[in-house]
């Protein structure tokens, strides 16, 4: 099972500066530097808890690890495809599929003692099992 720990030693192994800055809006954004590289802000004030925290690097680390990166002048589907990405690269980071079926087949058999058993929250949990049962992150049938 990957650990925040985990994400921070793989964001500094793969040369992905991670900084933690007091952000206005956001809690944690992402961008392709100039020279090719990746760097990733992280307001760890506006993060409750240690699954929030481990969320949301990973899905910034998704941003970076697929290259979905979009301006604030994209449209709203091509914004979502590239929130999708870095969705997807997180879950199957945080909860692969392998996994997922032993947790289960462990006796955790819903939303709540999933996310628990991964350390994600709750939404990220819904969207994972959305992802692998359904092929979509429609999670809003499992609230």
């Amino acid at each position: 099972m990957t650990t925040l720990l985990d994400l921070y030693e793989y964001a500094e192994n793969q040369g992905i500066d991670v900084d933690w800055i007091p952000l206005e809006q956001a809690t944690s954004l992402s961008i392709p530097l100039p020279d090719g590289s990746y760097a990733i802000a992280v307001n760890p004030w506006k993060l409750d808890t240690l699954e929030q925290e481990t969320v949301c690097l990973a899905h910034e680390l998704g941003h970076c690890k697929t290259g979905s990166f979009y301006n604030r002048h994209a449209a709203l589907d091509i914004r979502q495809k590239h929130e999708n990405r870095a969705d997807k690269w997180a879950i199957q980071h945080l909860i692969p599929v392998e996994d997922l079926d032993e947790a289960v087949a462990g006796g955790c058999e819903d939303i709540p003692a999933l996310s628990e058993h991964f350390c994600v929250t709750e939404d990220l949990m819904r969207k994972a099992v959305c992802w692998y049962t359904h092929g979509n992150l429609a999670a809003e049938m499992y609230a």
